[in-house]
């Protein structure tokens, strides 16, 4: 919702409830668009008449999808995993014209350097912040940036889990007027 607002452009909003679960042998990129376009229909046949945008993230550390942590332990073993480390982040965004069906389905990477961190600097983090929704268990608009060296990405919208730029792409093809 804060993202949006960026735009201002009217909008509500409406909670697709699917089955977030990762299919078996499925890539992180088949995982964030499958479910894009899977909560973009859910909302869509609640907002017949609407466009909808609909998103999802995961987080990629060597190789494997990280979930939301959770809790407390989860994070702190997650944090600790990428201490240190490169973690690949992949938002799939979708946006959905319900009235026609036809839709458009991207996926924007964005990487994330860890410092080295100490337990003590983890648990202060997790206590302060408590990041326990969040894929990769931080929060990179709050406290969660004390804990990298570099980002790396063309938007940075996208770490945060809606990236503006390409979806101002996406809203101008449907002819959304956008500055």
């Amino acid at each position: 919702k804060e993202l949006l607002d960026r735009l201002q452009i009217a909008f509500t909003t409406d909670a697709p409830d699917i089955d977030e679960s990762q299919v078996a042998d499925e890539s992180a990129h088949d995982y964030v668009l499958r479910l894009s376009l899977a909560k973009a229909r859910a909302v869509a046949s609640r907002q017949p008449h609407s466009l909808i945008i609909a998103s999802d993230q995961c987080c990629i550390l060597k190789g494997k999808i990280n979930s939301k942590p959770r809790n407390h332990e989860t994070a702190i073993q997650q944090l600790q995993d990428s201490s240190g480390d490169k973690v690949s982040f992949l938002t799939g965004l979708c946006v959905l014209d319900a009235q026609t069906g036809q839709y458009q389905l991207d996926a924007i990477p964005f990487e994330v350097h860890f410092r080295t961190l100490t337990l003590d600097e983890i648990e202060r983090y997790l206590t302060k912040e408590q990041p326990y929704h969040c894929a990769g268990s931080f929060m990179v608009e709050g406290l969660g940036i004390s804990l990298f060296k570099k980002l790396e990405g063309d938007d940075p919208t996208a770490l945060i889990g809606l990236p503006l730029i390409r979806l101002c792409e996406m809203l101008r093809d449907f002819g959304v007027k956008l500055p």
